[in-house]
């Protein structure tokens, strides 16, 4: 068996996987102390063939202390890879999910932040330093605001905070939306599924916020496509939820952005593999590097 963790913000997301990535056992808990071996030991990772981790920040030293500490309590001996969140979600989907199939893959994964990994010749591309794939920090915008210079420009307009922010802009600059009624009349209760919960029953706003999500996603797109020629491009993060308000809009947007010849050659889809994705990746860079 294998095991992948995705590290997240306030969570881990554990899953007990086959050699083909079917997942056979999950544990979820909360970040805190000895979260990681009690995750570990939950799911008899000291039996695990290979052990893969995904975080944001895998190169981050007390992570690293962390992780080794845990290992060693739960499940002594074994290899453990670090991989980014991104890079997961990418060969997760490539393994198993919605890119399966394809050489040359890029996923980009708006959710509390945003990012993507790459996979190039059927093998995960981490770059000179292991963090290729901070999209977040994508500049698609040549105004300097605050919150681009502390999340990245890119995470500023389509991370999940991004967007509830903006529909906060707009509602406080004087836009009726129904969004606050949907979070009880709270401006810090706002959550983005509230914002496209609106946007499905009609809310202009809304409408507005999410289109422009997609307008941004679709400007980044076009420019990693440019780059790179993937063969086709997975959305992971809320995308696969909200497919309906964005895949479309998004695919729009590229297409409005690159010429017919690469258009013709690239596919654009929603995952598969939602929240297993990151620890399914993670799971697997550690196979492929036995």
């Amino acid at each position: 068996m294998i095991v992948g963790v995705d590290v997240r913000d306030h969570a881990l997301h554990t899953v007990v996987a086959d050699d083909v990535g079917g997942v056979r056992k999950r544990d979820r808990r909360a970040v805190g102390k000895n979260a990681l071996a009690d995750a570990l030991c939950a799911v008899n990772a000291h039996a695990a063939t290979s052990l893969g981790i995904a975080a944001r920040q895998p190169r981050d030293p007390a992570l690293n202390e962390a992780v080794a500490r845990a290992v060693n309590a739960a499940a002594p001996g074994a290899a453990c890879r670090l991989v980014t969140h991104g890079s997961g979600v990418a060969i997760g989907e490539h393994w198993c999910g919605a890119a399966r199939g394809h050489a040359h893959v890029v996923a980009l994964n708006p959710d509390s932040g945003v990012d993507a990994g790459i996979v190039i010749d059927n093998r995960p591309f981490e770059g000179a330093h292991g963090v290729a794939g901070a999209a977040g920090w994508m500049a698609l915008n040549p105004v300097e605001r605050d919150d681009y210079r502390r999340f990245g420009g890119l995470a500023a307009e389509v991370s999940a905070p991004g967007i509830v922010r903006r529909l906060i802009w707009r509602v406080k600059a004087g836009d009726p939306s129904a969004v606050l009624d949907l979070a009880g009349g709270e401006f810090a209760d706002i959550t983005v599924d509230h914002v496209l919960t609106a946007a499905r029953a009609g809310d202009g706003v809304a409408i507005s916020v999410v289109r422009d999500t997609a307008r941004y996603l679709g400007m980044a797109i076009a420019n990693v496509v440019a780059i790179l020629d993937p063969d086709v491009v997975v959305l992971g993060g809320f995308v696969p939820d909200a497919a309906d308000l964005l895949l479309a809009a998004c695919r729009t947007e590229v297409s409005r952005r690159l010429p017919a010849s690469i258009m013709a050659h690239l596919e654009l889809v929603a995952g598969t593999l939602r929240q297993d994705a990151a620890a399914l990746g993670a799971a697997r860079a550690a196979m492929l590097a036995r």
